[in-house]
């Protein structure tokens, strides 16, 4: 495990229904973030980075199981040496398209996927995308982690879930759009707390599928505090964590040794 661990945050303008400008978008920005000094442990892309919101033609702008995302990504990890959480893409499998994180080691191999559970109905995501059925689990450098989508982060649950299961940190690649910075802002931070342990957001900005994306990508730490925040403009934030935090924040608050879930009616 590296401490502190530094992490590069990809905000990027999506451009809906143009995979190719956004794979494009997305590798000139991973080479970007892979060129920095000191060199990073981990990027992070936000979601539907592949296609945006252009959910109508989404069965025919999806990847076909992520092999264009796999190959491309896989290579980039295997030429730095650089963990790579490639947000959410569009993914075609079989007769349906889910939304779905893959993460890659420093190697290039795929530790972990993850696809959306909770579907927005506000953007219509339930009519032209399949649901995922189990949650983001995954270990990076040797540090137990997981990774939510967006909207997840509206279900306590899912969060508590993840820490439960060992989580230190937790990734939320998202497409977050105005008017809603206050529920974003305030969701993220209370995940956070009442689960003692970083989130990491990954948002996105500009115009795309009728929608405005206002950034603010951020990494709270495990009492809650924003320790970097990205503008509303495409950026590279980066920022350095220590996950011995997890530890002596969990320590002077017992809040998982004092839970009582027999009596919790869920």
């Amino acid at each position: 495990m590296t401490t502190p661990l530094r992490l590069a945050l990809v905000q990027m303008n999506i451009i809906a229904g143009d995979p190719e400008a956004n794979f494009a978008a997305m590798e000139a920005k991973l080479e970007e973030a892979a060129a920095l000094v000191p060199k990073p442990d981990l990027i992070a892309l936000p979601e539907m980075w592949n296609t945006g919101y252009a959910l109508t033609d989404i069965q025919k702008l999806a990847d076909p199981d992520g092999d264009r995302t796999k190959a491309t990504i896989s290579a980039f990890c295997g030429k730095h040496g650089i963990n790579v959480l490639a947000g959410s893409i569009a993914q075609l499998r079989g007769s349906a398209v889910t939304n779905t994180v893959h993460v890659f080691d420093r190697s290039g191999k795929v530790v972990a996927e993850y696809s959306k559970i909770h579907l927005f109905q506000l953007m219509n995501e339930h009519l032209h995308l399949e649901a995922g059925a189990e949650t983001g689990r995954f270990e990076l450098d040797g540090v137990p982690a997981g990774t939510m989508i967006c909207y997840d982060i509206r279900f306590p649950e899912l969060a508590r879930s993840l820490a439960l299961g060992g989580a230190r940190i937790v990734f939320v690649p998202a497409e977050w759009p105005h008017p809603r910075l206050h529920h974003w802002r305030t969701l993220l931070q209370a995940r956070a707390i009442e689960n003692q342990m970083y989130v990491v957001s990954i948002n996105t900005v500009g115009e795309s599928g009728g929608a405005s994306f206002f950034g603010h990508s951020m990494v709270i730490d495990p009492w809650g505090e924003v320790i970097a925040e990205a503008p509303e403009e495409e950026t590279i934030l980066v920022a350095d964590i220590d996950l011995s935090l997890v530890e002596e924040v969990r320590g002077r608050i017992p809040v998982f040794a004092d839970r009582k879930p027999a009596l919790y009616d869920l």
